[in-house]
């Protein structure tokens, strides 16, 4: 099986247990953060744990509509989420899932860095175009801003 992916590192100013705690709440901040990229994020089956799958209804700014997606971890102590795309259209023809990769690590000057790594399982020998994956980066990266604007704004409402 052929793979593509992409990475990203963003400090911040926030401690690691505040970021997680935030990005715990990532399908119900991010359609009020960036609705033009997320129109709505649905838990379909599970308590929203580990093994939950989740719908992710795409807004107009992504070229594509709909993904599944399954929490495969979350880990309060390590502060780390890992999560696959199973299905939809997110998969661009090409892809069998998507596996994504978050840790929030500590920081010297008592914030943290999150860091993301995405990689794309491809059904063959055909990967996402650097186009692609520069796209995805960069919603990723405006997407955490986002909603860390947002926690730092409304700490009552993002947590």
């Amino acid at each position: 099986m052929t793979t593509a992916s992409i990475e990203f590192e963003i400090p911040s100013k926030f401690p690691a247990e505040s970021v997680f705690k935030v990005f715990k709440n990532f399908p119900d901040l991010a359609p009020k953060v960036n609705p033009q990229v997320f129109k709505s994020i649905e838990l379909v089956e599970g308590d929203g744990g580990v093994g939950s799958i989740r719908l992710f209804t795409f807004g107009n700014d992504v070229p594509f509509t709909s993904g599944k997606f399954k929490h495969d971890v979350i880990d309060v102590n390590t502060f780390t989420f890992n999560f696959t795309f199973l299905e939809g259209d997110c998969l661009l023809g090409i892809l069998d899932s998507i596996n994504h990769h978050v840790k929030i690590v500590h920081s010297a000057d008592g914030g943290c860095v999150f860091k993301q790594a995405v990689i794309y399982n491809c059904k063959g020998d055909e990967k996402p175009s650097a186009e692609v994956l520069n796209f995805e980066k960069e919603l990723y990266v405006n997407t955490y801003n986002a909603i860390e604007a947002y926690a730092a704004a409304n700490p009552k409402a993002a947590y």
